[in-house]
């Protein structure tokens, strides 16, 4: 592969396209993402940097990775924009993922407060990257909006479901300018892989690692099933024959009717 193959944030660059969701954290999980998973960004739910009495998850996070703080919890627009000025206040940067979510069931995204609140962010000068349930008018409402990246679930949070909306990812990824990021239930290596495949900008994962029987391990299983999704993305997938077959070797000369 001829050059660096990286993508920009915010006018920053980054080598690894695996990026460590928010929710269940461990001093294990942070370092197994980082050293195993190659993580350059981290996500931090603001409202649980203090998990625990004289427990700070900004103490567990190395020199070097981005913070990308997350309106996690935030019901509206208004929420999320309150929750992202705080961040920046507790000097956690420009960088903001935008979640808001209304239902606490399914913890689906809401759309149109998304955009209300990447709109209001971005003029602000954040970095938004905005977590949505993938809708190709919404997302050209986001990025019109100034949105740096475009985050489509896969399925619901923490379901590990894998790409249960893989047509409809397929679709941002076709048809929009910004880094599509695929946050959200991915479960397995080889779903962070397919989703590589279909060229997605990058992965968003935790439940997946954080529940595995050995995190490090299950951490380097995605590393290496980004990279390996990553090459074939580059390398152009073979073509898919809807009907009848193809001989893969030649069929001539030495077949007999009976």
């Amino acid at each position: 592969m001829a050059g660096k193959d990286t993508f920009t944030l915010g006018g920053k660059e980054f080598s690894s396209r695996f990026i460590l969701g928010s929710g269940k954290y461990s001093m294990e999980l942070i370092k197994a993402a980082v050293e195993n998973a190659g993580a350059q960004i981290i996500t931090l739910a603001v409202r649980r940097t203090n998990t625990k009495k004289n427990e700070n998850i900004l103490d567990y996070i190395p020199k070097g990775v981005t913070l990308l703080p997350n309106t996690s919890g935030a019901r509206d627009a208004k929420e999320a924009v309150r929750i992202a000025r705080l961040s920046r206040e507790l000097g956690c940067g420009d960088f903001v993922k935008i979640e808001i979510m209304k239902d606490s069931k399914y913890l689906l995204p809401d759309n149109v407060e998304t955009v209300k609140a990447t709109e209001q962010l971005a003029k602000e000068g954040f970095v938004v990257l905005a977590y949505m349930y993938p809708d190709l008018y919404t997302a050209r409402d986001l990025v019109n909006a100034g949105a740096a990246a475009v985050m489509p679930l896969a399925s619901p949070i923490g379901s590990n479901k894998g790409l249960a909306t893989k047509a409809f990812i397929q679709i941002l990824i076709d048809e929009i300018d910004v880094p599509i990021i695929v946050d959200a239930g991915i479960g397995r290596p080889s779903q962070a892989c397919e989703a590589m495949e279909m060229g997605a900008a990058a992965i968003m994962a935790n439940t997946a690692i954080a529940t595995a029987g050995d995190i490090p391990a299950m951490a380097g299983a995605f590393k290496n099933a980004i990279e390996a999704g990553r090459s074939a993305y580059l390398a152009g997938l073979g073509r898919v024959l809807e009907r009848g077959a193809a001989a893969s070797d030649p069929l001539t000369g030495f077949l007999r009717d009976a």
